[in-house]
């Protein structure tokens, strides 16, 4: 397939993105620069295109049932980039992952239930869980001595002995950190939930985003453990820069799990794919291999410039290669700022829009995520408005 040119500049506006559409609505004005959503600007691979076009071409929009070559491709490509080798049985449609963390905190638990999340951590797995009426546990990651993230253990051992929680949440690899948790570390999780039986749902949409040649550990492959405990949730849709399609999917190993879920999603057609779900998804998981490579690629190269253009003209403000994603998380703890101060002088001096670290807990005080998944052009004018706004 071809390989697109990712300096292209892409005009959003008019195509109803999020990114513009709610600017006003989150930082108070329309006219600045919007570098915080995680989605990419990168045009989507043309062969999704050409699928999806077929789809509407048809002049019938119907209903839908997946065929064997959907199933494939997700099981397949799982297989080719993951080593996880999967069964059929194991997988089942969802309509995104955020909705299928909605759907499967309603099945497994219930009203009044403690839920463990490890902040600073994706805004929505608090929202979600108040929304429904559980009650959120807080786990926050540590901070190592070279300014990484690992997580509390021992925290985490104790929650379970104490505070009894029906499941606990990991995002791996994790946003906004960055961080590809390691085999040692997700079998302790597993562990942990196995001994106080904590059912451990894995967020795992970054899975496809491992940069510099790393590679992604899902969770329920770790042990026969975690295959028991574990309910993992992922999508093409950061991969392949497809989010405006609901397509999700849900892996559950364990029988004891999964019977009961996937007949819960079935009755309810929450397992049903919509035709343009169908179509997008068996051409990203079969045609686009290099296209991702190529993508990954140009997003690392866009984080080494980032952090070197903030190394060389913000001292005060640190930041680090991620092992994944395309968000880079930066510490302005340095520049003597409060929280409240970073964030009027980045939306009203620099004229951007970027992730406050609070966003994602507390913990991310002092910290801003910026979204790296754009032309290298915009990325420079996105760190030039933020040296105006610090200096």
């Amino acid at each position: 397939m071809d390989i697109l040119n990712f300096d292209e500049v892409i005009d959003r506006h008019g195509s109803f993105a999020t990114k513009y559409e709610e600017l006003h609505e989150k930082y108070g004005r329309s006219d600045i620069m919007p570098l915080w959503i995680a989605d990419m600007d990168f045009a989507t691979p043309q062969v999704i295109i050409d699928a999806l076009h077929r789809c509407i071409d048809t002049r019938v929009l119907g209903y839908t049932t997946a065929p064997d070559e959907f199933w494939q491709a997700i099981s397949g490509w799982l297989t080719r980039r993951h080593g996880w080798q999967l069964d059929r049985s194991d997988i089942d449609f969802l309509p995104g992952v955020k909705k299928g963390f909605g759907l499967a905190l309603n099945y497994f638990t219930e009203k009044g239930d403690k839920i463990v999340i490890q902040p600073p951590v994706y805004h929505s797995f608090r929202s979600v869980i108040e929304g429904n009426g559980r009650v959120v546990v807080d786990n926050p990651l540590l901070r190592t001595p070279d300014g990484n993230y690992c997580m509390d253990l021992e925290g985490l051992e104790r929650i379970a002995a104490e505070e009894h929680p029906a499941m606990v949440v990991v995002c791996n690899p994790q946003n906004p950190v960055g961080v590809q948790w390691q085999a040692d570390t997700l079998r302790r999780v597993a562990d942990i939930c196995r001994r106080h039986d904590i059912i451990l749902l894995s967020d795992e949409i970054y899975g496809d985003l491992l940069l510099d040649g790393r590679r992604h550990i899902p969770t329920a492959m770790v042990s026969e453990t975690a295959a028991e405990v574990t309910v993992t949730l992922g999508a093409p849709s950061k991969s392949f820069n497809i989010p405006g399609i609901s397509s999700a999917w849900t892996v559950v190993k364990s029988p004891r799990l999964r019977d009961g879920f996937f007949a819960w999603l079935k009755a309810s057609e929450f397992d049903t794919a919509p035709t343009c779900a169908i179509a997008a998804t068996t051409a990203a998981y079969s045609l686009c291999d290099e296209w991702l490579d190529a993508v990954l690629a140009y997003i690392a190269d866009n984080c080494r410039f980032a952090c070197e253009y903030i190394h060389s003209n913000i001292p005060a403000v640190k930041t680090m290669m991620p092992e994944a994603g395309f968000g880079l998380w930066i510490d302005f703890n340095g520049t003597g700022l409060s929280h409240d101060q970073l964030c009027d002088r980045i939306i009203n001096r620099g004229l951007l829009a970027i992730s406050g670290g609070t966003t994602f807990g507390r913990e991310g005080a002092g910290f801003m995520r910026l979204n790296v998944g754009v032309p290298r052009s915009e990325l420079l004018e996105g760190l030039k408005r933020i040296k105006n706004a610090i200096l």
